[in-house]
């Protein structure tokens, strides 16, 4: 039984990204179709499919790789807010990841968005992860 779902959804993406698989199928989660959805539009991954075969559904995501160096798109992907200890921020101290090459992932009562996005809306909320 996995306690921190974002954590593991996180977990299976920077494994299959290492170990060079082209697809990775996770459990979804409206949450996590969201951060999905948000990777998607960064660049970060090629591509992603809801399913709803199951009770739960999956969610397929399509891996981005660099065509010279056959390198994952994907150099780092962190939890920052945990179960454990929850990371909050306003909207003035939101981070920059890798002085604005990466991002941060926010969830915010507007909804899942990037740090930028957070800052140009002025609404803070809890830091789920950096990508990079």
């Amino acid at each position: 039984m996995v306690t921190d779902t974002i954590a593991d959804y996180l977990t299976r993406i920077r494994n299959a990204s290492k170990a060079g698989h082209r697809v990775v199928e996770i459990p979804a989660s409206n949450l996590k179709k969201e951060i999905t959805k948000i990777l998607f539009d960064q660049g970060y991954i090629l591509s992603y499919k809801f399913e709803d075969d199951t009770v739960q559904g999956t969610i397929k995501i399509a891996l981005k790789y660099n065509k010279a160096t056959k390198e994952p798109v994907i150099k780092r992907i962190q939890r920052i807010s945990k179960p454990g200890l929850r990371k909050y921020a306003p909207s003035q101290d939101l981070p920059r990841v890798l002085n604005g090459l990466g991002i941060a992932i926010v969830s915010t009562s507007h909804g899942v968005m990037t740090s930028k996005q957070a800052k140009l809306e002025n609404v803070g909320g809890e830091v789920l992860c950096y990508v990079y």
